[in-house]
């Protein structure tokens, strides 16, 4: 089989042929038909985060060992099922849960292995969708496809699944005004999520107005350039007072920052109310001052959010099989094209989610 493998931090991806594997048990061989392009595999390619202050975490530290096959958000036909898979069949159409845990931790015993305190997710820990075959530890992993598109599906497994999450975690509080922040591709799918299980008005910031169409085709009823320059030069006002006005001047309920990086925290908390909600989920990087003051005074809640388990997944392929939700899905490019698959997403050359077919 044919795959794109991550050597080393910022060396350019090696596609290599390998022999491929034979699945054994509750494996399962899946025939690669599509694999998204995240953002994680660029801070897998990147070799870590920033974590601020000059610090750096390596995913290494992590227990990422090079050369890996990067690519989590895979969907596939069934190859070949080991001898004790049951529920599936050979030429199944699948989506691949890739947040693999332990089974043993606090996290995995209650059916939360994205939390794991000891991960083996795919293409992160072990070889993922970067290839023509991949093979999945556990039958349990799958889920079928059903009549959703294998492009649009690939998203549903991270994207789409931290999305969902976070909007879960965003409603909590019954909002009435959800600020999203962010329009790229978890942004988008946050908004057509929250426009399908809320009953809030959103409102979705961005510093990018070319953006703002997809947004509103989702499903925004507002949109915000946070850019202070673009504002002052249409005589708006500034972002930040924008926002609380539209929130009938007290302020959003609940804010998801889907890029996580000081001056987007610094607006998220800003903007939000008393008894505010806010979720944090970008991996963008950097450190942030806090008024720790402020936090008990509004009572306000500062949670994370990391992807999503199998349960959340399976409630999102059906949403996505209702129609419900439509990924957007805007570039596709070849195994060959790996290297330049993760270079345009460095570059911001990507609306909405791209996908390697291999």
């Amino acid at each position: 089989m044919k795959s794109a493998r991550i050597i080393g931090p910022n060396q350019p991806l090696a596609v290599s042929e390998s022999e491929t594997p034979k699945p054994q048990g509750p494996q399962v061989l899946v025939k690669v038909k599509s694999v998204g392009v995240c953002h994680s595999d660029l801070h897998l390619w990147e070799g870590g985060y920033d974590l601020g202050d000059g610090q750096f975490m390596k995913v290494t530290d992590r227990g990422v060992k090079y050369p890996v096959t990067p690519g989590h958000e895979i969907v596939g036909t069934i190859e070949e099922i080991g001898d004790s898979v049951s529920g599936i069949s050979k030429g199944d159409e699948v989506l691949v849960f890739p947040w693999i845990g332990c089974g043993e931790c606090p996290a995995c015993k209650v059916g939360n292995e994205n939390l794991c305190d000891t991960p083996k997710s795919m293409g992160v820990f072990q070889d993922g969708g970067y290839s023509d075959y991949s093979l999945i530890p556990n039958f349990k992993y799958l889920a079928k496809l059903d009549g959703v598109n294998p492009d649009s599906a690939t998203s549903l497994a991270c994207s789409g699944l931290t999305a969902y999450n976070a909007v879960k975690k965003a409603n909590a509080n019954s909002p009435e005004f959800l600020v999203i922040v962010g329009a790229g591709g978890l942004g988008l799918m946050a908004i057509q999520i929250a426009k399908a299980i809320t009953n809030a008005k959103i409102i979705c910031i961005d510093n990018d107005d070319k953006k703002f169409d997809t947004a509103k085709e989702m499903g925004a009823d507002y949109v915000v350039n946070t850019n202070v320059s673009a504002s002052v030069s249409t005589g708006t006002g500034g972002p930040i007072e924008k926002i609380i006005s539209l929130c009938n001047g007290k302020g959003a309920d609940s804010v998801i920052d889907f890029v996580n990086a000081p001056p987007t925290v610094k607006t998220a908390l800003a903007v939000l109310r008393k008894r505010g909600n806010l979720v944090l989920v970008g991996l963008f990087g950097g450190s942030l001052e806090l008024s720790l003051v402020t936090i008990p005074l509004k009572s306000i809640t500062i949670q994370g959010a990391y992807t999503g388990n199998y349960n959340d997944m399976v409630e999102l392929l059906d949403l996505a099989r209702k129609g419900t939700i439509n990924p957007v899905i805007s570039k596709r490019y070849t195994l060959d094209e790996a290297n330049t698959a993760l270079e345009d997403l460095k570059a911001r050359k990507i609306i909405g989610r791209a996908v390697i077919n291999p």
